[in-house]
């Protein structure tokens, strides 16, 4: 009895401690763990095991790698130290015992002290490769780009993948062997000094160590100054002019880097001569002066100034038009602008509406809603209970009822900071008010004055135009959502019915939430102990965190820089957001950066988050991209091919906006091709995303007259002037998307801008006076942005008139819209009307007014530049005209 109370006790003192253990070993590698089972909950816990072990092996390689270096060459030195003095020693007894004993250290250090020392010394050198292992994975992993750089010819997937880290290497191998060199320097002067007190001196081994040590230190060195040479290509020295290499470094600075690789390559040869023969010092002495004159040629300003003041400056457009050409060709592949097709777009002043193919699925496609404006009104009208608000409105397109149809949409979302002070206890934080429900969908196009028509609306979801979702509720969106216990006992909470609540019960993917060793974990986690003394729990409650898709796609990729703006896609199944994802680099060369970030960017990622269960699907929208086709060598079986994305979600993918304005603001300047003309900035644009008018989705037949498309739009005017020069189009649909358009002004003819357009309403009587009408005491009247809609040979200008209330809460109403074809304004409550409006006041006659210019339809000029010099006579000799009718109408 006695041995088996022993044997028990014995038992549970170890299950005690095993548990103890465990339990110290779970709060050490706490986030781990939380990491781990959130990425299983997503079936990437082999991807996070990977990424995990990624940092860790490209660390540990690089210091084996130093290790060895350090190790071998300590192990090779004590193959020489000592070996003479062991041999035949001599002097005092004492003396005797303390070389031997030192000597013998030395011959035996290899296993005992230069394993120790050489770990201690590769540690710090390869440090920096923690900081960088990404870059060395897609060194590793990174292919060819299939573009050769014009300067040196060189594929641009070197300039992306390789330069960067070579650079680094480069620099811990310089600083790796210095030590070296520095240390056994030490520990052969040390053995010199030995045997000269026996009239011995040092063998021939440990000279040939340290000469092949200084041949490599020389190697080493001389690699870096092919670095420096990559690196001209990368020089801004020349901006705001343009970015990359001019006349003085390609034809002053890269022949000294030159000679300073040869002569330096020159001067080490010598040295090593001279340390071993005595001879050739006169001569490695001259090779040392020239070549501090080369390093000082190139790391002074004055030379290179002069070269430019009084060399290049003079004849400048001639000198550097090679390297403006390199760099505006450069600039427009890197982001993705090499392939914009330009067309001449020739604007008829007509007078007679049927003249301007205006159809009615034209006008019911127009966007008249402001998105801000937007989101007063759903939350004033669809948020039906306090926790629940917009966070943003969604455009897209959808079929209703056979009709292609552009929308606004918005996710109804918990929003837990809108709950009285009173409900927001922890149970109600986290395991009642857990999600969101459905959305509100409204056409794009209204009619003033009347009620706002609704695709789908309320709780529960109704829709009278064939819409139906099986799963309406929202766990992950935009919110900032905390993290949920569900399901529960309580149950969760949606919506109020009949004075009881409507509860739900979830049933996706989390985390287990059953074992007492996980809710301990959590408790400690979250750092609350709710989490682990919480009752309300069943067998099958999960752990729902990081719910905010951002910061969930975030974690699982960051190095993907998002797209501001994910946006909302209504299906059968239920919602989904999708997340337009981004490469970019600060290496492709000679091309322009972009806000001191990046000179290359892709938009070669489509991510897919289910609004109900979180899950988060990675698809590759551009195979040609060579950054992402490393990745998928780096990460295998992570990302999709596009092929395999639900049509019904794939049909709603659109050109990214962040993207498009990005471009926009490098195609402004980089659209003139001709190197005079960029010099000379006789054709620079401007776009803003600012003031009456920004860049919007449209549904437009643009591409195609008989086909309507989903297309991102966006107007560009010339530098520092109000008129238009251009109108932009990319496509969204499957067709044609990516497709970039440019839609051209003649030079020779005024076409009115946003804030010209707004003069003419400002100065139209019978508009004003009916805006005062409704601009009274409590009432506020504010005009929408501007659209601007082409069509054939026409381009018009639509704003929208809001009223609301100055005083919250505020409801804004639109109340009536604004057309002009530029000559003339007119105002009513339905576009139709309005156009109508339009034409009376024109005459209603179908002359043509007197125009500049010659008439021209819509052709696509192939591989004509926007900023062509051969344009007409006529155009160009009317330029100063045009200047002075633009300040006469300004």
């Amino acid at each position: 009895m006695q041995k088996l109370k022993h044997w028990l006790f014995r038992f549970i003192f170890i299950v005690l401690g095993f548990t103890i253990i465990g339990a110290l070993l779970g709060f050490v590698f706490l986030d781990f763990l939380v990491d781990y089972w959130w990425f299983d909950t997503l079936n990437y816990t082999s991807y996070f095991l990977l990424r995990g072990s990624y940092r860790f092996i490209v660390v540990g390689a690089a210091v084996l790698v130093f290790f060895l270096v350090f190790f071998l060459n300590f192990w090779l030195a004590a193959r020489f130290l000592g070996a003479k003095i062991l041999s035949k020693t001599t002097g005092t007894k004492r003396e005797s015992a303390y070389q031997g004993t030192l000597l013998k250290s030395f011959k035996s250090g290899s296993s005992k002290i230069y394993t120790v020392f050489s770990l201690i010394l590769a540690i710090p050198v390869a440090i920096p490769f923690y900081n960088q292992w990404e870059r060395a994975l897609l060194c590793i992993f990174g292919g060819k780009a299939g573009t050769n750089d014009p300067a040196y010819g060189t594929d641009i997937g070197y300039y992306l993948f390789s330069f960067p880290l070579f650079s680094l290497i480069q620099k811990e191998i310089l600083l790796a062997f210095s030590l070296l060199f520095l240390v056994l320097m030490l520990l052969y002067w040390f053995e010199s000094r030995l045997l000269s007190k026996r009239n011995q001196s040092l063998s021939v081994g440990p000279r040939i160590h340290l000469t092949l040590l200084i041949f490599l230190i020389f190697f080493i060195q001389a690699w870096g100054y092919m670095l420096q040479r990559t690196a001209l290509l990368y020089t801004d020295r020349k901006l705001p002019i343009f970015f990359g290499p001019g006349t003085v470094e390609m034809d002053f600075i890269l022949p000294l880097i030159w000679g300073s690789f040869f002569l330096f390559i020159a001067a080490g040869l010598l040295l090593v001569i001279l340390i071993h023969t005595r001879k050739g010092g006169k001569v490695f002495l001259i090779l040392a002066v020239c070549f501090l004159i080369t390093v000082g040629l190139r790391n002074t300003s004055f030379f290179p100034q002069m070269i430019e003041e009084f060399i290049v400056k003079p004849n400048e457009i001639v000198r550097e038009k090679s390297y403006i050409e390199n760099s505006i060709k450069a600039t427009l592949a890197a982001f993705d602008l090499d392939q914009v097709e330009t067309r001449k777009y020739d604007v008829k002043h007509t007078t007679d509406t049927s003249d301007f193919g205006l159809q009615t699925s034209n006008l019911k496609n127009i966007p008249l809603w402001d998105r801000n404006l937007l989101n007063d009104v759903y939350i004033q009208r669809q948020a039906i209970s306090p926790f629940y608000s917009f966070p943003t409105v969604d455009v897209d397109r959808y079929t209703v009822k056979d009709f292609y149809q552009q929308v606004y949409l918005g996710a109804r979302e918990l929003n837990l900071s809108r709950l009285p002070e009173s409900a927001r206890g922890w149970l109600n934080r986290h395991l009642q008010y857990s999600h969101g429900y459905g959305l509100v969908m409204t056409p794009a196009a209204q009619n003033g004055d009347e009620p706002m028509t609704e695709f789908v609306r309320n709780i529960p979801l109704q829709s009278d135009y064939g819409f139906s979702i099986r799963e309406p509720r929202i766990y992950y969106g935009l919110e900032s959502y905390t993290y949920a216990i569900v399901p529960n006992e309580i149950g969760e909470v949606e919506y109020s019915e009949s004075d009881t609540d409507k509860v739900s019960h979830y049933t996706g993917k989390g985390i287990p939430f059953s074992s007492l060793l996980k809710r301990l974990l959590f408790a400690v986690y979250f750092r609350d102990e709710r989490v682990f003394f919480v009752q309300q729990t069943k067998d099958d409650t999960k752990l729902l965190l990081r719910r905010n898709i951002i910061e969930r796609i975030q974690t699982i990729t960051p190095y993907f820089l998002l797209d501001k703006d994910p946006y909302l896609v209504v299906t059968p199944k239920g919602l989904f957001w999708i997340q337009d994802a981004y490469t970019t680099s600060r290496w492709y060369p000679n091309a322009e950066v972009w806000d001191g970030k990046f000179n290359y960017i892709r938009n070669s990622v489509k991510i897919v988050v289910d609004a109900y269960n979180g899950s988060v699907d990675y698809y590759i929208a551009d195979s040609d991209d060579p950054l992402i086709r490393a990745y998928q060598q780096i990460y295998p079986d992570f990302l999709k091919p596009l092929e395999q994305m639900p049509s019904e979600l794939r049909k709603h993918l659109r050109y990214p906006k962040d993207l498009f304005e990005i471009q926009m603001r490098i195609y402004a300047r980089h659209h003139q091709t001709d190197p005079q003309i960029f010099y000379q900035q006789k054709d620079m644009w401007d776009f803003t995303n600012t003031g009456p008018v920004k860049s919007n989705y449209l549904t437009l037949s643009v591409f195609d007259p008989d086909n309507q498309e989903f297309i991102l739009f966006a107007p560009m005017r010339p530098a520092k002037r109000e008129n238009l020069r251009a109108l932009v189009a990319a496509g969204c649909d499957e067709k044609n998307y990516g497709k970039i358009v440019a839609f051209n002004f003649p030079k020779g003819k005024q076409v009115y801008g946003p804030s010209q357009i707004n003069s003419l309403i400002d100065q139209d009587t019978e508009i004003a006076q009916e805006i005062t009408l409704w601009d009274q005491a409590g009432s506020k009247v504010e005009r929408g942005r501007m659209v601007i809609l082409p069509s054939d040979d026409t381009v018009f200008y639509i704003q929208p008139v809001y009223l609301m209330s100055e005083k919250a809460p505020r409801i804004p109403e639109l109340k009536r819209i604004i057309v002009s074809q530029g000559e003339a304004v007119a105002m009513d409550r339905t576009l139709e009307g309005a156009f109508a409006k339009l034409e009376s006041r024109l005459g209603g006659h179908k002359e043509q007014l007197p125009q500049t210019g010659t008439e021209t339809t819509v052709e696509q000029q192939q591989g004509e530049s926007p900023s062509d010099t051969e344009t007409d006579a006529a155009e160009s000799a009317s330029d100063a005209n045009v200047q002075q009718e633009t300040q006469t109408d300004d």
